[in-house]
């Protein structure tokens, strides 16, 4: 798949997701297969761009092109200079978030609020699409309610406003994450639009994956909660797309070695103190399936240093 000058290969993207895709997240995916990265949402208030979070979610340092970064907000001149800013921090995609359902956004009508407001939404991008010479992408779910599916009009407003791919997530606003994700309105914006079309929503094997690309001849899949706690995921689907052969499953000494290595990256790129507690979700999500979980998950919670957290993983890892 083409986004702008960027070529995306394996079409298999890992989503935004706040609270998640940070740096050493997004550097793990695509060290395990993912074709693009998209960053956790990036507020565009400059008013907040100072803050300890907004600077570490800008930081972009080594990681493999192309870099996107996704933003929210409401306002498209706010949004037009954080594009800019971004860029020059070293954005080479700009993502625009209409598709996060939580309440502390949508309360401020921005992420998938904003599709009750189609106007608004042809404002935006076409604000941020003239302020930026990289490519601008955007992320929707299919409507704000089940009664009120959009997805096929905003598509065809972001293409007439220059916007280089569109995601579509497989749920309405009203929907959060309940229920099971449907593919017929990625089709259908698929069938509307002539830019690149990534479906996403509940992929979670390479079988899956292969299935919804055929019904829906979205160009791109972009995966999310699948990939937590089994980065590798992204490898196992670009196989059996390419192949229609699966790998095997990792090993015990190599998840050991991803887990391992993925708390050192977290550990280094927030400190100690941050570090040990933004990694406890990421253990309950290496370890939900795995025997013993409860018990090890109990103790790793109270684990107060990045020594005994390393130590604590060590130990389970070995007896399990």
């Amino acid at each position: 798949m083409q986004i702008g000058p960027h070529r995306i290969d394996p079409p298999v993207i890992l989503a935004p997701m706040a609270g998640v895709t940070d740096k050493p997240f997004r550097q793990l995916c695509r060290r395990l297969g993912a074709g693009l990265a998209v960053s956790e949402m990036t507020t565009s208030e400059p008013r907040l761009w100072g803050t300890r979070k907004s600077r570490l979610r800008m930081d972009h340092a080594d990681e493999p092109g192309p870099v996107s970064v996704q933003l929210a907000g409401t306002d498209p001149q706010v949004l037009a200079h954080a594009a800019r800013h971004n860029v020059a921090q070293g954005a080479q995609i700009i993502d625009l978030n209409m598709g996060c359902p939580a309440k502390k956004v949508c309360n401020v009508a921005a992420g998938s609020a904003l599709l009750q407001d189609e106007e608004l939404v042809g404002r935006i991008l076409t604000a941020v699409v003239a302020a930026v010479e990289v490519p601008v992408t955007l992320k929707i779910r299919t409507g704000y309610s089940r009664v009120a599916r959009n997805a096929v009009r905003i598509a065809r407003i972001a293409e007439d406003a220059g916007i280089a791919a569109i995601a579509v997530h497989g749920r309405t606003r009203e929907d959060f994450f309940t229920g099971e994700a449907e593919y017929d309105s990625a089709a259908h914006v698929k069938a509307a639009v002539r830019i690149p079309v990534i479906v996403n929503g509940d992929v979670d094997s390479p079988e899956k994956a292969a299935t919804v690309l055929r019904a829906t001849g979205c160009d791109a899949l972009m995966l999310g909660r699948p990939a937590l706690g089994r980065p590798w995921i992204f490898r196992e689907v670009a196989h059996f797309l390419a192949t229609g052969g699966h790998l095997p499953a990792p090993t015990a000494g190599e998840v050991r070695e991803i887990l391992l290595g993925h708390l050192a990256a977290l550990h280094a790129f927030y400190g100690e103190y941050l570090g040990v507690r933004i990694a406890r979700k990421h253990l309950g999500w290496y370890c939900r399936e795995q025997p013993g979980a409860p018990v090890f998950r109990n103790a790793v919670n109270r684990a107060e240093t990045a020594v005994e957290q390393l130590r604590l993983t060590r130990e389970y890892l070995a007896a399990a």
